[in-house]
Parts: C-alpha cells; structure tokens; sequence
C-alpha cells in the first residue's frame, strides 16, 4: 500500500511538473529529429519549419539527423523521449503508414507513442533515370525490364520508405521484375543514381528536382494522380499505361505522446500559420511540394487512413522487412 501511495505521489507530481514546464514553453532549445540523412526531403522541409519555429517561439529549434532502418530509429528515438515539447519529430509516410505493416517487428507503436501535431507537406514521387539509360517514357522502362529480367536497379532511400514501396507497386502493375537496391537516406542514392551504379529511383521530387534542373538526372513521370506543378511537362505513371498508380508521400510533426495538449496547440498554431503564408507556399512549390496544415485530429484522421491504404500496398507486393 505504502509502495503504491509513493508510486501515485510520484505521477502527482510528475504531471504538475509537466503541467509547470507547459506553461513557461518553450525557454529552452527544441530538438526537431529527422529520422533520415541530411540532404533529403524530409531534412530539407525540417530545416523549412525549424526556422519558422524559431522565429515564432524565440528559441532555437535544432534539426538532428538520427537515420537508420527506414526512419525507425531516429521515431523510436522520439517515441521514448520525454513528453515535454522539447523533443519533436518529422514524421513520413514510411515512418507513420508504411513501416508498421512492412517490418515483422517495429520498436515503437505508430499509434499510441506519439500525438500528431501538424500535416506539413504532400510530396509526389517522381520517377528518375540515370540519362545514359535508354529509357524516356514508363512504356520504354517496362520494355527493357522485359527484356532484361532483374538486371535494372532501382535505388531507394531505405526498405519501406514511400520511395520504396512505389518501386515494388510498380514491378507488381507493371509485371516486371527489378532488383531494389536500399540505401541509408535520398543522398547517398542520388549520388549512385548520377554516378551509373544503380539506373532508376522513385524519388521524392523535392530532392531530386535540383538534379533533373541541372540534366544530372531524367524525369520520366511522377507517382500522384495529378501533375506537379513543378514539373508540369512531366505525365504521372496513372496516365502513362499503369492506371490506378499512386504513391505519394507526406511530412508531419508529431510529438511523443503525453505532450501536454497547449504545447501541441501552440506548435500546430505556428506551423499552419507559416503554411498559410505565401513565403511557404513559395519555399515549398519550389521544392516540388504542397503546403497541407490542419489540425492535430485531422492529421491523426489521415495517418489511419494512409496506414490502411499502404498495408494493402505492402500485401499486394509481397515486399516485407525483417
């Protein structure tokens, strides 16, 4: 009895130190984690609403880069942190709706460890070839892999990302067979893309854009169901013979769970504002993305359902990570 007393003296006060720190935030600095090398998409729209917030909240909001196992360990990271507002994180797609139906064994609940605080950005998928390859429409890629069964590489930013899983919808809609090569983050895949050693990637569009602008890359289609206006001459995969193709991404932050409900009120507040802004309608259009915003229960809404949509996704590849 007296064990138990001392166990719900503890919580007592644990939750009035908790309810104290949410009134005086944020008079420290805030760790916003990237679960993902530096360079990517999700690091570049991070680094984005980092600064934003700094501006809003007057304290320095640091991005830090934790990558490993397609975004899991730098969210698990999160998940375990202490709920008190310090300790964000830039959630995706992978992170958030694909990898609890993709990996056998995931180190943190996508649901229950964490609140979401803000939908920050949609981001097509744009498919990329290295130019040497003879490849300049969808059609002529399921040509040459027909012909050539398992010998072309697709690059990825990691097993069960959103660039992931379109290389594996394609093969299963496109009835082709390509070997997935997973690297550790955008950048590194990039570089071997440009480089010859792999010779196609479903990117994320922000950051392969620089590359396809500078002819280091070629653009054959994006993933969503509509053009990106940031490249507009480019068909999607749906209207280039595989109809019914999508497979977008998107970024968020969400916050460990048991962040007191002001402090999530407060970031969602700063964040939306921003994204109303033409500053971030211009920032984000110009890396190939689509400012989003809404509130915490919408964007809790929208992770069940992109959580269902891609478990179908994953079942119907047959992809699985152990």
């Amino acid at each position: 009895m007296r064990g138990m007393f001392r166990w719900a003296l503890g919580a007592l006060f644990a939750c009035i130190a908790t309810v104290a720190s949410a009134q005086g935030y944020p008079n420290r600095t805030i760790r916003l984690v990237v679960p993902f090398p530096a360079g990517g998409t999700t690091d570049i729209l991070a680094r984005a609403v980092s600064q934003k917030l700094t501006e809003a909240l007057g304290q320095a909001v640091v991005v830090d880069n934790r990558a490993g196992a397609a975004g899991n360990i730098g969210s698990d990271l999160v998940a375990k942190s202490t709920p008190d507002g310090y300790t964000l994180l830039m959630g995706t797609v992978g992170t958030h709706a694909i990898n609890p139906s993709l990996y056998s064994k995931m180190p943190y609940d996508h649901y229950k460890d964490f609140v979401p605080v803000v939908l920050v950005a949609g981001v097509p998928n744009v498919l990329v070839v290295n130019p040497a390859l003879p490849v300049n429409s969808v059609a002529d890629l399921i040509k040459l892999a027909k012909e050539k069964p398992g010998q072309i590489n697709f690059a990825s930013s990691g097993s069960g990302t959103s660039i992931h899983l379109s290389g594996e919808l394609f093969k299963t809609m496109a009835g082709v067979d390509m070997t997935h090569i997973p690297y550790k983050g955008s950048s590194p895949a990039l570089t071997d893309l440009i480089g010859g050693q792999v010779q196609i990637m479903f990117d994320n569009l922000p950051s392969s854009l620089p590359q396809i602008k500078a002819g280091k890359l070629r653009a054959i289609a994006v993933t969503s169901m509509k053009r990106a206006p940031a490249l507009p001459d480019i068909p999607t995969i749906n209207e280039s013979g595989l109809p019914g193709f999508e497979a977008s991404s998107w970024f968020g932050v969400l916050a460990p769970a048991g962040t007191p409900a002001s402090i999530v009120t407060r970031i969602n507040a700063e964040v939306n504002k921003w994204l109303e802004s033409a500053d971030a309608r211009e920032k984000l259009l110009g890396q190939g993305a689509e400012a989003a915003g809404g509130s915490p229960e919408q964007f809790a809404a929208y992770i069940r359902v992109e959580s269902e949509k891609w478990a179908k996704v994953v079942k119907a590849s047959g992809a699985k990570v152990d």
